[in-house]
């Protein structure tokens, strides 16, 4: 039994690891603030969970998981919390994001009549 939890932690491990690695690159690849954002706090917010996840399951039924899960509730609660801070502040200050053709703000443009 112990085998497969070992198998299970390290499965959990390195998937959060791969989704805190594609957040990371997003934040550097994507084009504009608003993308990056979202790449941030979606893969980040994954990885997090993933990665205490396969930390709980590596220190087993301790005081360490208790904390664990303490501070995994802490960044699931704040990481979404600041995400969105950070954007509203953006909208607020006048950074909009890029609208598609024929929208303006959440209203689309009436149809051109040739």
């Amino acid at each position: 039994m112990s085998a497969v939890v070992e198998i299970a932690s390290w499965a959990f491990i390195l998937a959060g690891s791969f989704f805190s690695i594609v957040g990371a690159v997003g934040i550097v690849r994507f084009p504009d603030f608003w993308s990056r954002l979202h790449a941030a706090s979606i893969s980040e917010s994954a990885g997090m969970i993933l990665l205490i996840v396969g930390m709980c399951l590596q220190a087993g039924w301790t005081l360490v998981t208790v904390k664990l899960l303490i501070i995994g509730i802490f960044l699931f609660i704040t990481g979404p919390t600041a995400t969105h801070a950070v954007a509203n502040a953006a909208l607020t200050t006048g950074l909009r994001p890029k609208e598609a053709e024929g929208l303006v703000g959440a209203e689309p443009r009436s149809a051109k009549k040739s």
